[in-house]
């Protein structure tokens, strides 16, 4: 296990869409007593602003709508993922704290199986591309090749531009966590606020501070993924404390990031100022994960394997100060 540094500086369901962008909605994957539910809050305002004051510089600025995980992936998710694997092959290892817990000791590498299989088992295409001949679940990948039309992304070329769901990219989770839609503005921390979030055990923004609550400083372990402090600013739940959580994106040109602090960390890690990194291959047991939902020109499966889920309308209405720096 590598040492984490930091920087100081469904069958699927259905899903609301504009156009072609994925919006909030609830999909289904895995099948019978293996299947489960993941909710994706949509992120909007396509083509804001990047930050400049935070890390890395600038941040946050993406041109498209997409979806993001409303919580982070639960040990339960990583469970039903490895019953559904045939032959038992492929299995990705973690930590057991409880099925609601958010899974962790899961490597980059081993989350981005999980999200190739999220994509390959409701009829889509892989996000990211393993070697044919590696069969272990903790290999590395390999980019596109420039010559695959169809997958290669110049802007990302670690991500298939055919796929409906991915690890989120270092702007992807950074918009999600410190973007204000209402103002255009950021935050400091992702609880659509600049002054610092009240440590708690769980939570669920209902609390004494309401929002502004981040499970961290000194808490004996993560919270539950629904109990795990209080919203950003778009809706998403813990991503600020509880874990660590892997961005799909390069720190240098081996790590990958990963952001938001966790339930022992200082306030600080959990800025838009703090990002850490780790190996691909490191199973630390801080380390979890979300996972981000795009709009790729693919064929859908047919509605006859569609389980459709139906979802009221999400409210982006938001009260927050506008984000001042110096």
């Amino acid at each position: 296990m590598k040492s984490l540094f930091f920087n100081f500086v469904l069958l699927a369901g259905s899903m609301h869409t504009l156009g072609n962008d994925v919006q909030a909605g609830v999909v289904s994957f895995g099948y019978g007593a293996n299947q489960f539910n993941m909710e994706f809050v949509t992120i909007g305002s396509p083509g804001n602003a990047a930050d400049t004051t935070g890390a890395p510089n600038p941040s946050g600025s993406v041109g498209y709508v997409y979806g993001i995980g409303k919580y982070e992936v639960s040990e339960d998710m990583i469970d039903k993922y490895n019953a559904s694997q045939p032959g038992g092959v492929l299995q990705i290892t973690k930590d057991t704290r409880g099925p609601n817990k958010p899974a962790t000791s899961v490597s980059w590498n081993e989350a981005a199986r999980f999200v190739n299989w999220l994509n390959t088992s409701t009829g889509g295409f892989a996000a990211y591309k393993f070697d044919q001949t590696s069969t272990g679940v903790n290999d590395d990948i390999i980019k596109w090749a420039i010559g695959n039309t169809a997958d290669y992304d110049p802007s990302n070329p670690l991500r298939s531009k055919r796929a409906t769901y991915s690890l989120p990219s270092m702007d992807e989770w950074y918009k999600a966590a410190y973007f204000n839609p209402s103002s255009s503005s950021y935050y400091d921390y992702t609880t659509g606020s600049n002054t610092a979030p009240t440590a708690v055990a769980s939570g669920d923004g209902t609390g004494i501070n309401g929002n502004n609550e981040v499970v961290y400083q000194g808490q004996a372990g993560p919270a539950e993924v629904n109990q795990a402090g209080g919203l950003s600013p778009y809706g998403v739940m813990g991503l600020g404390g509880n874990v660590w959580e892997w961005e799909e994106s390069f720190y240098n040109s081996i790590d990958r990031g990963v952001r938001g602090s966790f339930w022992d960390g200082f306030a600080f890690y959990s800025t838009a100022m703090s990002r850490g990194y780790g190996n691909p291959s490191a199973e630390n047991y801080t380390f979890g994960f979300r996972v981000a939902a795009l709009s790729p020109p693919a064929e859908v499966p047919e509605p006859s394997t569609m389980a459709i889920f139906s979802l009221g309308a999400l409210s982006l209405a938001y009260r927050a100060r506008r984000k001042t720096k110096t």
